[in-house]
């Protein structure tokens, strides 16, 4: 019987990751992915593998595929030419054999892969069933610019009542780049479109598009996070940025969906190992995750952020920082706090507790999640708090701490003896526990 090699760290890993599972459970996420992830085989099986987990985990999976070289590989085979246009392939009618062979010999490669279920393996068990059809009506692209795109399409409509029935019925949906028309023509679309379309019209929780390559800041660090805005801005300066051309033409379908009502777009890198699960189930993920709105707000406490106050704080009162809280106290007193939530998690916590008649205020029960205390949460949370007191008329806000003493300091606070305290606050003040003071005038 093998050992985990850090069994504490693997029990903390899980337990963190207890709040997405309950979240994701029976919610809809359309995964995107073009022919490129699936030519990298012994990539793409694992890749499967991971989704193989999010569907025991009971999530409703629709995955969207593309087959650029595998059309490429089969048309060089016949000693015929690829021509393109603004990024997407012109299919006329010899490509459009082509296009049918790659689709058809990918879509039973996948199902196959999916239906895997060897003893020992991470596919063990798993009797995955696998729908398909013909749920896109398209239409052509016509004419742009004096070049007719053929048997090239955009997605008309999808047929989203189809597709939720096998998703009711626990299946994984599996749609190609393939498109239909009402005259029975077959009409060959970018993946990226049919993603963003299936995913609009299922209005799916999650849209994941696997790209070359991801967005980065100015020191080449991923950028985690876009607002809709934000990712609009950052598409007018690409060319600066040197994002490529799949990378942008990814962000304008993820810009799309977003605000059709898709609730999240990730971009994962399709190269990097394991991305599935790390960008969702882990808080800073390893992609870029656009949303509609900004996913963190400094916002009021309310009644419903006590557990997460709870947990933020427990492990600050056990080591003796901050003084000990218990659930009805906290409802008691929520009104006072302001947090830093991010995505439905809270990050950061502190309260301001008016002494109204001596025009004072204390803060307290300031709080920042061990990975994020070099965020500047506690000075964002600081400012929050003095604008608070400020509009109560306070002149003065003081602090008492065990640990703090430099950061208090650094914020603008001066060290203070305990007579600087109202006098009520003076009749709780702990000696045996001998808090050091400061204050700071508003």
């Amino acid at each position: 019987m093998s050992t985990l090699p850090h069994p504490e760290a693997f029990v903390r890993w899980f337990r963190q990751v207890a709040p997405y599972v309950h979240a994701f459970g029976g919610r809809t996420f359309v995964i995107g992915f073009g022919g490129e992830l699936i030519a990298e085989r012994a990539r793409f099986v694992r890749f499967l593998h991971d989704l193989n987990l999010l569907a025991a985990l009971g999530i409703r999976l629709v995955l969207v595929h593309g087959a650029r070289p595998q059309i490429e590989a089969e048309l060089r085979a016949k000693r015929q030419r690829s021509r393109y246009a603004k990024g997407l392939r012109i299919t006329d009618a010899q490509s459009l054999v082509s296009v049918k062979h790659a689709a058809g010999f990918l879509r039973v490669e996948i199902e196959a892969l999916l239906s895997q279920g060897l003893p020992n393996s991470p596919m063990a068990g798993a009797q995955i069933r696998v729908a398909s059809g013909n749920y896109i009506a398209a239409k052509p692209i016509g004419v742009l610019d004096g070049v007719d795109y053929q048997f090239t399409g955009t997605v008309r409509k999808v047929d989203s009542t189809a597709i939720a029935r096998r998703l009711e019925a626990e299946e994984v949906v599996l749609v190609p780049h393939i498109g239909y028309s009402p005259t029975g023509e077959v009409f060959n679309l970018a993946w990226e479109d049919v993603a963003e379309n299936v995913a609009r019209a299922l209005k799916a929780d999650k849209l994941l598009l696997y790209v070359d390559q991801l967005p980065t800041g100015r020191r080449g660090q991923i950028i985690s996070e876009l607002t809709a805005r934000e990712a609009e801005a950052l598409l007018k300066s690409a060319g600066k940025d040197g994002l490529s051309a799949p990378t942008k033409r990814a962000i304008e379908h993820a810009l799309r969906a977003v605000r059709s009502g898709v609730g999240r777009v990730h971009l994962v890198s399709r190269r990097a190992e394991g991305a599935t699960l790390l960008e969702l189930f882990t808080h800073s993920g390893v992609g870029t995750m656009i949303t509609a709105d900004p996913v963190e707000k400094l916002r009021p406490a309310k009644i419903d952020d006590v557990g997460g106050i709870l947990a933020l704080i427990e492990p600050l009162e056990a080591d003796g920082t901050l003084v000990k809280r218990n659930r009805e106290r906290l409802e008691q007193e929520i009104a006072n706090f302001e947090v830093i939530e991010h995505d439905g998690s809270i990050l950061a916590c502190a309260a301001i507790y008016p002494y109204a008649g001596e025009k004072s205020a204390e803060l307290a029960c300031l709080a920042v999640a061990p990975e994020y205390r070099d965020a500047g949460y506690g000075e964002r949370l600081l400012l929050a708090c003095e604008a608070r007191a400020k509009e109560m008329k306070i002149r003065r806000i003081f602090a008492l701490t065990t640990r703090a003493q430099h950061w208090f300091l650094a914020q603008g606070f001066k060290e203070a003896g305990v007579g600087v305290l109202p006098e009520k606050r003076q009749a709780l003040y702990n000696w045996k526990r001998g808090s050091k003071i400061f204050l700071k005038r508003l």
